[in-house]
């Protein structure tokens, strides 16, 4: 087992990985981030709402070993930060940038996206949590070295959509996002899942995931095991209104019509800690499930879970790191190599209040 920082600089503050994604063509792999400032008076997370964020990209040619870190070449609205509203101060929202038509605001998609090609990528943007969350997308066929968008994704109905980047292709004109939207008295989250077949040009509502519940159920991470079984792992909580206190968990919805209805399936991990984490999902080349998901309470680190039955079941806990300095780490994402290494990707920090940093395990399952 191995860890590699990606990206750390004195008085920066970096995180959450999951809201934007990783792509992966053999030992080229590239993951997008965030990067603010830190500040150790922040709250729940030690950043400094005065300042802004910056959509952040790191690719490796080495497996994972080595990074080079770049400002992720896109549009964003108004030239503001990318999927960071909660974290900044209005003046700095990008939703203000939409609302003041500045440059940049999210339109539609003219031509499509051919989702086939062989150096596609898909990355999601949005602004807020709540109501009022407005949602877009950017395509690459070029290995994320460029960015076409932002492209306006529609409301579904609901009256907010938060997108993080999580997305299934079907073929070369179809693919399902997998998105969280505000509940009905305008608070995060459930889940739902939205499909085009015309290559991106529109997406129309397919199927809500699960009942709206009494908390949240965000963030989803989709994986398909076949044309028509899909499996989508979700970040649950019982009480958002007591956020640190409240018990927070990771459940696991099934589809065997590939997304148009979903039913409970399983519970792979019963406790993520203060505040939860994300799950994210990845299918190993001998065809076992591997679920990573950052882990909120002590020792704070990054755990990970095996099933070798399709999801049904998972094995013991496997803890890929113990040693963080707080709660204020997780939102990873995984990929595995054509050697069989698994490459995890996570925000991380050394001690309380610490700036937040970017960091890899590399490892094998």
């Amino acid at each position: 087992m191995e860890h590699v920082t990606l990206y750390r600089e004195p008085g920066r503050y970096a995180g959450w990985p999951a809201n934007y994604g990783i792509w992966a063509w053999g030992d080229e792999i590239v993951v997008g981030f965030t990067a603010g400032y830190h500040d150790p008076t922040g709250g729940f997370h030690a950043r400094d709402r005065s300042r802004p964020f910056v959509a952040m990209q790191a690719r490796s040619f080495d497996g994972g070993r080595s990074w080079d870190v770049t400002p992720t070449p896109c549009r964003t609205p108004g030239g503001r930060g990318l999927s960071a509203d909660e974290h900044v101060q209005p003046e700095l929202w990008t939703l203000a940038a939409i609302e003041q038509g500045l440059e940049n605001t999210p339109g539609p998609c003219p031509s499509g996206a051919d989702f086939t090609h062989p150096d596609f990528a898909l990355m999601c943007g949005r602004t807020g949590l709540k109501a009022g969350a407005r949602s877009w997308f950017y395509t690459s066929i070029d290995r994320c070295r460029s960015w076409q968008g932002p492209f306006n994704l529609p409301m579904f109905g609901f009256t907010g959509v938060a997108a993080r980047t999580d997305y299934l292709v079907s073929g070369s004109s179809t693919c399902t996002l997998f998105l969280t939207a505000a509940k009905a008295d305008g608070e995060e989250g459930r889940i739902f899942c939205a499909r085009t077949t015309d290559r991106g040009k529109r997406f129309d509502l397919l199927s809500p995931i699960g009942p709206e519940p009494s908390g949240f159920a965000i963030m989803p991470a989709s994986l398909r095991l076949s044309p028509t079984r899909v499996l989508c792992a979700v970040r649950c909580c019982e009480r958002p209104t007591e956020f640190t206190t409240a018990r927070h968990w990771i459940d696991l919805y099934a589809s065997d019509d590939d997304g148009a209805t979903w039913a409970y399936f399983a519970r792979p991990v019963p406790d993520t800690g203060s505040g939860g984490n994300p799950p994210t999902l990845t299918r190993l080349q001998d065809g076992r499930l591997c679920l990573t998901y950052g882990y909120r309470a002590q020792p704070f680190g990054i755990r990970a879970r095996i099933s070798a039955d399709a999801g049904l079941t998972w094995d013991h806990e496997i803890v890929l790191r113990a040693d963080g300095g707080s709660h204020d780490l997780g939102y990873p994402r995984t990929i595995q190599r054509p050697d069989g290494t698994l490459v995890t990707v996570y925000y991380f920090n050394d001690r309380l209040a610490g700036e937040g940093y970017i960091a890899a395990t590399l490892w094998r399952a």
